[in-house]
């Protein structure tokens, strides 16, 4: 079995593969400050409660954005399933041309959904990531990861909007049922929400112009349910794309 840990900096996503096919998936928070043997006692309750073993669970690829959980989860892997997992990174294959300007820029994730894309779902493409930061990936006709736009996520949108002033009140990600809110937690979401949605389609718009040919649209990400009904831009749901692309590297980069 693979195990595939997309590491985020507000969740972190496992998937557990036997060949091709996931067999589950599990999600926890993010906490830095957590040490090797506290996020073991965590994935091996998740591993026994889906029925598996780490006996079974032979390979580790990870993706992570959150630099000091690098070694956490490199001892990990090593301490525990006795595996030298991969890193998605700079010097792996990843089959794809990136056209950023510096290659090592683009983070792990976006790769792994870039990936798996065009994999699944061919090119040209658009893919939406609802996370902590909202991400936007291009990839060409061909195939090449041309580059993209990040935009803060919503939940730090509306924490931050809390945090910097006097008297608002911190409110639940909710879609309200109008734009002209009664209240001040209806205006707050109102504007989270149907500002949030209008920036997605205007720069899903903007990347279509620039691609000059029609692009599939993908929404994948944690924050991706909350917000789908709304935004008119997404075409298709795939809520495991990271997790696949994950798998698909790490088959690219397997050992012979």
């Amino acid at each position: 079995m693979l195990l595939a840990i997309d590491i985020g900096n507000t969740n972190i996503v496992f998937g557990l593969f036997a060949e091709s096919r996931m067999l589950t998936h599990w999600r926890i928070r993010t906490e830095r400050h957590r040490t090797t043997d506290e996020y073991w006692v965590l994935v091996n309750e998740f591993i026994s409660l889906n029925k598996a073993t780490v006996g079974s669970i032979k390979d580790i690829v990870i993706s992570c954005v959150v630099p000091p959980l690098v070694p956490v989860f490199e001892e990990l892997a090593q301490k525990y399933f006795k595996s030298e997992p991969l890193f998605v990174g700079p010097g792996i294959k990843t089959g794809i041309s990136i056209l950023y300007k510096n290659p090592a820029e683009v983070g792990a994730d976006r790769i792994a959904n870039a990936v798996a894309g065009f994999e699944k779902y061919g090119g040209p493409l658009i893919i939406v990531d609802f996370g902590t930061a909202t991400t936007f990936d291009a990839v060409s006709e061909k195939g090449e990861y041309m580059g993209g736009a990040i935009f803060p996520g919503v939940q730090i949108s509306l924490e931050a909007l809390y945090q910097s002033t006097a008297k608002l009140p911190p409110v639940d990600l909710v879609v309200p049922e109008r734009v002209i809110g009664k209240t001040t937690v209806e205006s707050i979401q109102a504007g989270a929400v149907f500002g949030f949605v209008g920036m997605i389609d205007s720069i899903v718009s903007r990347m279509q112009e620039e691609i000059g040919k029609p692009a599939q649209v993908i929404g994948t990400g944690g924050l991706l349910n909350v917000l789908i009904q709304e935004v008119r831009s997404i075409q298709t749901i795939d809520p495991f794309l990271t997790l696949e692309g994950l798998k698909i590297l790490y088959d690219r980069n397997r050992p012979a």
